[in-house]
């Protein structure tokens, strides 16, 4: 019985087809039929979960939100609010992997075999595993007996093992970790969380891993995400978006240490009585003092129809870790900067350590319904991390464009953060590096599908790693160090291969593409003989990278861009009208940039720029240039005594990312960086 489970499967003999004779296969969703124990998504014990709140939601929402289509679940936890729309587009996200992993075996729209799946919780349940693991070396006879620990982690090696020899696919990996997670919860020596373990408690039960009652027929847009809930909604568009943040101090990574560690699976150093893992960068912000700043930031980049937000109102009814972080105050302060907003309630019993007498809680629902005075675009980050790209200043930057565009010139478009973020009828990205442009035709005019397949062929072919895929682990790395070590002398073949081809093709670039995403910081940088000659970085074509491409060919797919490769003193300028706006982000002066390297961009392009606005001023066009008037000591003179004999308009940005501000706050800092518009706000 101890030979490797993943040496032994072949699903398609008979003689293994007959051991699912006990299960009943009904809309490819699986019912229990025999003494086979399943579970669904609320069979779990979690701090916070919405169940018993579902049909509050769905009455709230049913009656104040219509036309709702697509539902983003961004602090999701279990998953239970996202399961009231099932027949929508959904979007679920997590801090804590072991959630993420759940939402994907719940929600993923990737087929799986429920027969491979239920074979291989059988085999699993029938386990007697006498060999020592991790599990069993560090957890033993605290949460879990000794053997209870072994078949935990003979398990979670062998799910491992499924997946990189290619037996199972990722949603089947997670529906069998999902299983693990929810066998485990069932029989845990604890209250509910793992903060602590019972001293006198039951060890004496069987691990019996339930079958997952997942489904096949789901939405094929559906999508999950384990990110920051703050940078998830730069990224994504939803028709109703649903926050159910943490209330108070008691954070979750701490509660759930151990079923984080079982789902992560990197094996890490525990330490104190209660067997933890080091997760300082799992720590919500929302636990913080600063949650109420935190959560200004959430919604002033949520975009949606509607925003529903879950808060008790503890306040300091309770034991100090369990009262409230954010007051109501500030919640209406925040949510009606956004749209009009409604207050909805329900009593509810609070968790509260210390005090379990609380009357009068209530958990409410705050519906915010946002304004939306034109259609908003989800801000997408561009896949080239081009040096001076913009991504993180368009909060600040966006707003302050005009808000009738027709034609939007990007003259110095760069990675395109800017060009593809704006609200315009058409786009022109124009760029002296022709290559940033290829690149951009290249992810337009592929197939997605026949574009991720090219990606993957040039990483298979030369052995690079895939992190999202097997993990660190199998390259003997850590997410610390990075996998650079491991992807040198294959980077290397590759850009020694991509140097010596002389005509471009759809190849071409796709190689190029590879060497961006392997490379240094994921930057692009040529010689002087034009030889791609970036180092290999720490990072691979992991999910961050995927989720950007997919959602930036998207965006190109769906807008009307044009990409063109002039200096702009060639640009045609007879060919711009007056409700056109372009916008120039040229290299920086005084700043050390890579593209400014070798005399890159001198005092005469910088004059002439300045010229050409000029001109473009004359002709009544409007027109916003970034740049910045100190760097580490140096001041753009140039650039200051050009505005001393001129009418424009300049904005000081934060350098810290933060709103705008149209005022220096701080006239000695490291970098003045601003924008300068000859326009007046609502032209």
């Amino acid at each position: 019985m101890q030979a490797l489970i993943a040496d032994e499967i072949n699903f398609n003999t008979k003689e293994k087809a007959d051991r699912f004779s006990g299960f009943k296969i009904l809309n490819d969703t699986v019912h229990k039929k025999s003494n086979h124990r399943t579970t669904d998504i609320n069979n779990r014990r979690y701090l916070g979960n919405k169940y018993k709140l579902l049909p509050f939601i769905k009455e709230i929402v049913d009656k104040h939100c219509s036309d709702i289509e697509s539902f983003a679940d961004i602090c999701a936890g279990t998953g239970a609010v996202s399961t009231l729309f099932k027949n929508k587009t959904i979007f679920t996200n997590d801090i804590l992997y072991s959630n993420y992993i759940c939402h994907y075996a719940w929600f993923s729209n990737e087929k799986v075999s429920v027969k491979k799946i239920s074979f291989i919780i059988e085999r699993y349940n029938n386990l007697k595993i006498k060999e020592d693991n991790y599990m069993s070396q560090n957890f033993s006879e605290t949460y879990f007996s000794k053997e209870v620990c072994r078949k935990i982690g003979y398990i979670r090696d062998n799910i491992e093992k499924l997946f990189k020899q290619n037996k199972i696919n990722k949603r089947e990996r997670a529906a069998l970790i999902t299983s693990l997670l929810y066998g485990m919860d069932r029989i845990a020596n604890t209250c509910g969380h793992y903060d602590a373990y019972r001293k006198n408690g039951e060890l004496n039960k069987n691990l019996e891993l339930p079958l997952p009652l997942i489904s096949n027929n789901l939405n094929k847009n559906n999508q999950c995400f384990n990110i920051d809930a703050n940078e998830l909604v730069k990224n994504i568009k939803a028709d109703l978006v649903y926050i159910d943040p943490p209330y108070n101090s008691r954070q979750y990574c701490d509660i759930y240490h151990l079923i984080e560690n079982v789902a992560q699976w990197n094996k890490p150093k525990v330490s104190g009585i209660a067997r933890k893992m080091p997760r300082q960068n799992l720590k919500s912000r929302y636990c913080s003092k600063n949650a109420a700043e935190v959560f200004e930031s959430l919604i002033s980049n949520i975009n949606a129809k509607y925003i529903l937000l879950s808060y008790n109102n503890m306040a300091n009814k309770g034991n100090a870790r369990s009262n409230a972080k954010i007051s109501d105050k500030d919640i209406m302060r925040i949510l009606s900067k956004k749209g009009s907003v409604k207050v909805f309630s329900r009593n509810y019993k609070p968790f509260s350590a210390g005090k379990s007498d609380i009357n009068q809680n209530e958990e409410r629902l705050f519906l915010c319904i946002c304004k939306q005075s034109q259609p908003i675009k989800a801000l997408i980050q561009s896949p080239l991390n081009y040096t001076g790209g913009k991504f993180k200043l368009l909060p600040q930057i966006l707003p302050l464009f005009p808000k009738e565009i027709d034609t939007f010139i990007d003259m110095f478009a760069g990675g395109g953060n800017v060009a593809v973020n704006v609200n315009c009828k058409k786009a022109i990205l124009n760029d002296r590096e022709q290559h940033l442009l290829y690149l951009f035709s290249f992810f337009r005019n592929l197939e997605k599908s026949a574009l991720f397949e090219m990606i993957y062929g040039i990483i298979n072919k030369y052995g690079l790693s895939l992190s999202d895929k097997y993990g660190y682990k199998k390259y003997h790395c850590n997410s610390a160090s990075g996998l650079g070590g491991f992807n040198k002398n294959k980077f290397l073949k590759l850009r020694d291969d991509f140097n010596k081809r002389k005509n471009p093709d759809y190849s071409y670039y796709a190689m190029l593409y590879v060497l961006i995403v392997y490379s240094f910081n994921n930057q692009i940088r040529f010689n002087s003989a034009g030889k791609f000659n970036l180092p290999v970085g720490k990072r691979d074509f992991n999910s961050q990278m995927i989720n950007k491409l997919s959602a930036f060919v998207d965006r190109l797919n769906d807008g009307q861009y044009k990409f063109t490769n002039k200096d702009f003193r060639d640009f045609d300028v007879n060919s711009i009208t007056k409700n056109s706006f372009i916008y120039c982000d040229p290299p920086y002066l005084i700043t050390c940039a890579s593209y400014n390297e070798r005399g890159g961009w001198t005092d005469k392009d910088e004059k002439d720029l300045l010229k050409f606005l000029d001109f473009l001023n004359a002709k009544k066009i409007r027109f916003a240039l970034s740049n910045v008037l100190s760097n580490k000591g140096k001041e753009n003179r140039i650039l200051m005594n050009w505005l001393n004999d001129r009418d424009y308009r300049t904005i000081h940005l934060k350098s810290s990312y933060g709103n705008s501000n149209y005022h220096i706050k701080d006239k000695h800092s490291a970098s003045q960086e601003v924008l300068i518009v000859n326009y007046r706000e609502g032209e």
